[in-house]
């Protein structure tokens, strides 16, 4: 049960309410109600996310995957286990990065150095010269920004699903990626 009660359908405002109905209901999701006007933001945010970046799918999901293994938030590795599959992300990769194995043989050399800088940046206030070197040899610059937005975005949001207990619910699609994709700010 969660820390604090989902906001009351009626005291959503409006227009926070029409992007909701846009999407497929979580609790999360619920919960940026209460901050209506971040709560649209953060969504933009998740859409640019999905469309506008220059990483691809595959690499914006181990972003993820680290993120939520690294929080501790089973609430986001739940739901994009799914959308991780489609982008490319096999089992035992999954599996690797959810048992916190970053070294794991079932990682790619790619995989690996990506998320020893995702570690690096959530666990300290900043990567080392060593890592971000490395880093920079696989990645451009433009690539790097939007690897620590990420990074941010998934470390805020689970912060949120761990802080006030967000039921876990279990994903079986990916409709929720495909209308953030859609949604008509």
């Amino acid at each position: 049960m969660a820390r604090i009660p989902y906001p009351d359908g009626d005291s959503i405002p409006a227009e926070m309410d029409a992007l909701l109905r846009q999407i497929p209901r979580h609790g999360p999701v619920d919960m940026l109600s209460y901050t209506p006007t971040l709560g649209r933001l953060f969504l933009m945010q998740g859409q640019a996310l999905i469309t506008s970046i220059a990483l691809s799918p595959r690499q914006r999901e181990v972003i993820i995957l680290a993120v939520a293994s690294l929080t501790e938030c089973d609430y986001e590795f739940t739901q994009h286990v799914p959308i991780s599959e489609a982008a490319g992300v096999d089992s035992s990769a999954r599996e690797a990065i959810s048992d916190g194995e970053f070294a794991s043989t079932y990682l790619s050399e790619e995989d690996r150095t990506l998320i020893g800088f995702i570690t690096e940046i959530v666990q300290s206030p900043r990567a080392s010269d060593r890592t971000f070197e490395t880093i920079r040899r696989l990645f451009t610059d433009r690539q790097i920004v939007e690897i620590i937005q990420i990074i941010g975005a998934y470390w805020s949001f689970g912060r949120l699903c761990t802080t006030l207990d967000i039921e876990v619910q279990d994903a079986t699609d990916l409709s929720s990626v495909e209308a953030l994709a859609r949604l008509n700010p």
